[in-house]
């Protein structure tokens, strides 16, 4: 039809409607406008009062979302270590002498390999020549498959209606990741380019990746820097200044091409979500995860992903095994991890902390470090009101542990950030923003990054936090990595904004939300017009790779985020704005500044904020729209349609040792293990390392495990793609096991052609329901049927 034809329009907040061009959106077509497919499904028309209703049920703390999909705990299965030592112990003998030598003890001891797979294996090994990588993975490994038409246990109808969904769902999450210039899985985006009828751009979501310079061969440490980063701090050798004007409009930043005329025609057409676009989504979102018969689908889904990868490791367990044990010098301990999710504030452990206050009480005791009533305090005086002395510190003094009485009790976890419970040796200690302009901080966090540097292999993307309580929280942050040069080649920072607005409302700190977004936004908006306005912040900024919401998500919400929703600048109750709100407008504020930042040729960020850690569960609903990764997802457990999702949209989760790792590893989603807070968690100089020996005595993880959550970790984080190269190998972002470096990621090719192989199944199995239903649509064109969807258009 004529309206199909023409190209989508989209309508913004500003009131024009403007054409959406490939520069603006989309790696698909908007989920509003007319899809090249039919994704009708019976809810159809429905979306905005179940999304109220919902909402309205989380409002009143029914919470829905544990209904019988409760997902059962792994149950014990019987240890086979007489048999597992007796297979390690052969392949541990050196194998190299003789093909047939190896090929005897595979057939003897793994019971693996058919005939035909050894006879295949043997003429390979006469034929060096002819021994292509890309050869052996058909035969490799030993697969799981399933016979007969019905496929998934459902009855077709059931299956078409979840697919639709899903698809939708998928199509809404890529409309807003191409939209703020993050990424977006590639496997799953050429599934649904195949839907699409417009072509896809798969690099719009990768920033222009530029070719690596990186050979296979190449060492897998990246060459280091000769001069320091923060050096060059001059404004006149920094970029040139743009001459743009910024203001803030209904809570979103617009940006003009002159400072003296702010006004439609002087505006720079910078794309960002339109509001009303967003609600209608997130309703579409929010009806989907309860509908019945999708959540059986998905249900049902996940139970078989955990079962198909029991099967694979109870086939290819050794396999796995013997590939790891061929790599040289490769081993789970010289393998890049990266800690995904890290508080700065709590980076270093106990005692390292304690030894520091020790040191500084030593070294320093005449230093003024506090100002009390306008009377400087000392070191010394500060510690002597305490009545205490150096001698008498202790780790129990100290009390920043979290046990067992900080469990699911938010302030009290907050609490023990205090040393010996004293606030003001928190604002010593471990601030960047104090009396002595966290010189302690800054010197006890590069101790942190010396400990990081020695281990070599290990990284942490620390997190800072800007408040947006005053418009020079950004400079003064700045000023302190700067000042006492806070930065090491294995550190990446990530900003956290506190959802704390009714807290500084409260305090008359600031009269209305959109305040609060001007002192976050508009520093960084003016340092990329023009760098030599804020200098130290251009510098810091490169090291910056994205944003964070952070606060206890349990706390109850009062309000339901809709069209009604009062905007920032009428915010000026004292309820907290919801998290979907405070979520929607750091996203269009960080996708402006993406889209000019680009234009610049700066670094651009991405949004990874605390998610689904407690709370109703439309934090996951718009976690899953808006972030390029979460940290936590504990609550994806009872709402499988969600946790489906974020599994086909391979959507990185950070998650420490409480939550459903094994359950999640086991599924295929991209988690990686973090840890959160050393300072309340950890007790070694390691604390990485110490997650991942806990996880592995815990839940009997397998040295292949460990090693695909090390490269999950460096996948999720905001390390250079140039970096990444090193780490993982040149061709890491293709798709399958050519994605895949051995020799880098002591991660066996079998493991990463499973997760490819299972992933592919799953998304074929969805499009195709879709095309079926297509083609037998078509078939019975001009039939009753036909008529009966025309006159319903």
């Amino acid at each position: 039809t004529a309206a199909e034809l023409r190209p989508p329009l989209l309508f913004d907040l500003r009131g024009h409607r403007h054409l959406l061009t490939s520069q603006h959106s989309l790696p698909g077509i908007p989920v509003a406008l007319k899809q090249s497919i039919d994704l009708r499904t019976s809810m159809d028309g429905k979306y905005k009062e179940i999304a109220e209703e919902l909402f309205s049920r989380s409002l009143a703390e029914s919470e829905m979302r544990s209904a019988p999909y409760e997902f059962p705990e792994d149950s014990p299965i019987e240890q086979l270590e007489e048999r597992r030592h007796r297979l390690e112990r052969q392949i541990s003998q050196d194998v190299k002498f003789e093909p047939d030598i190896l090929l005897r003890a595979k057939q003897e001891f793994m019971k693996t390999d058919s005939a035909t797979d050894l006879e295949y294996m043997k003429e390979q090994s006469q034929a060096p020549d002819l021994q292509e990588r890309e050869l052996v993975p058909e035969r490799e490994y030993q697969r799981v498959t399933i016979s007969g038409e019905e496929k998934c246990g459902v009855p077709f109808t059931d299956l078409l209606d979840a697919a639709k969904c899903v698809v939708k769902a998928l199509f809404i999450r890529q409309k807003y990741m191409g939209l703020s210039l993050q990424s977006f899985c590639r496997t799953t985006s050429r599934y649904l380019q195949e839907l699409s009828e417009r072509p896809l751009d798969l690099d719009i979501y990768e920033e222009e990746i530029p070719e690596t310079t990186v050979t296979a061969d190449a060492t897998v440490h990246p060459p280091v820097s000769e001069t320091h980063p923060y050096e060059n701090q001059d404004p006149a050798s920094m970029p040139p200044d743009m001459g743009y004007g910024c203001k803030m409009v209904d809570g979103v930043m617009h940006v003009y091409t002159t400072r003296s005329i702010m006004e439609k025609s002087t505006e720079l057409d910078l794309p960002y979500p339109d509001l009303q676009e967003y609600i209608a989504d997130m309703n579409v979102m929010m009806a989907l995860i309860i509908n019945g018969p999708v959540k059986s689908f998905c249900y049902r889904r996940l139970q078989y992903l955990s079962s198909k990868f029991q099967m694979h490791i109870l086939l290819n367990e050794m396999k796995e095994l013997a590939a790891q044990k061929k790599v040289p010098h490769r081993d789970f301990y010289n393998i890049r991890k990266v800690d995904t999710h890290i508080h700065a504030s709590s980076c270093m452990n106990q005692k390292h902390l304690l030894r520091f206050i020790k040191r500084a009480m030593k070294k320093y005791p005449k230093e003024i470090v506090h100002v009390e009533r306008g009377k400087g305090q000392t070191l010394m005086e500060v510690f002597e009101s305490m009545n205490l002395t150096a001698f008498d510190l202790s780790v129990d003094t100290l009390d920043m542990h979290a046990d067992r009485n900080t469990f699911h009790r938010f302030d009290k976890f907050n609490a023990k950030y205090n040393p010996i419970g004293e606030s003001i040796l928190r604002e010593i200690f471990i601030k960047t923003d104090n009396h002595i302009e966290g010189k302690y901080f800054g010197h006890i966090i590069k101790e942190v990054m010396a400990d990081l540097e020695e281990s070599k292999y290990q990284n942490v993307e620390l997190r800072l936090s800007i408040y947006g309580r005053s418009r020079d929280e950004w400079d003064k942050l700045a000023r302190w990595a700067v000042k006492h040069q806070v930065y090491s080649n294995n550190v990446r920072w990530l900003v956290q904004v506190p959802r704390l607005f009714d807290v500084y409302h409260t305090k008359k700190q600031l009269y209305n939300f959109q305040e609060m977004l001007e002192n976050i936004f508009m520093p960084l908006f003016e340092v990329t017009v023009d760098p030599g306005s804020h200098p130290q912040l251009h510098l810091f900024l490169q090291h910056i790779v994205g944003f964070d919401s952070v606060d206890d998500e349990s706390k109850p919400e009062q309000h339901i985020f809709n069209l009604d929703s009062p905007l920032p600048v009428n915010w000026t109750e004292e309820d907290n704005p919801p998290y979907s709100y405070y979520l929607y407008y750091m996203y269009a504020n960080m996708t402006v500044l993406n889209h000019l930042r680009r234009q610049r040729g700066f670094n651009t960020f991405v949004l990874r904020p605390h998610c689904g850690e407690a709370g109703p569960i439309h934090h996951l609903v718009s976690g899953f729209m808006l972030s390029e990764n979460i940290s936590h997802g504990l609550l994806l457990r009872k709402a499988p349609v969600l946790q489906y999702l974020y599994y086909l949209a391979q959507i990185g989760i950070a998650i420490y040792h409480r939550n459903p790792l094994p359950e999640y590893l086991s599924r295929g989603l991209m988690v990686s293990l973090s840890t959160d807070d050393p300072l309340q968690f950890h007790f070694t100089k390691e604390p990485l390392m110490e997650e991942y020996s806990i996880a592995a005595q815990v839940w009997k993880l397998s040295s292949c495990d460990m090693c695909e959550l090390a490269r999950n970790s460096v996948l999720m984080s905001g390390f250079s793609h140039k970096m990444k190269s090193y780490w993982l190998g040149p061709n890491y972002i293709k798709e399958g096991q050519e994605s895949n470096d051995i020799r880098r990621t002591n991660v066996p090719d079998i493991r990463v052609a499973y997760r490819y192989e299972t992933m592919c199944e799953e998304l074929n199995l969805i499009t195709q329901a879709i095309r079926t239903d297509e083609l037998e649509t078509i078939e019975e064109e001009g039939s009753l049927c036909m008529g009966a969807v025309q006159a319903e258009k």
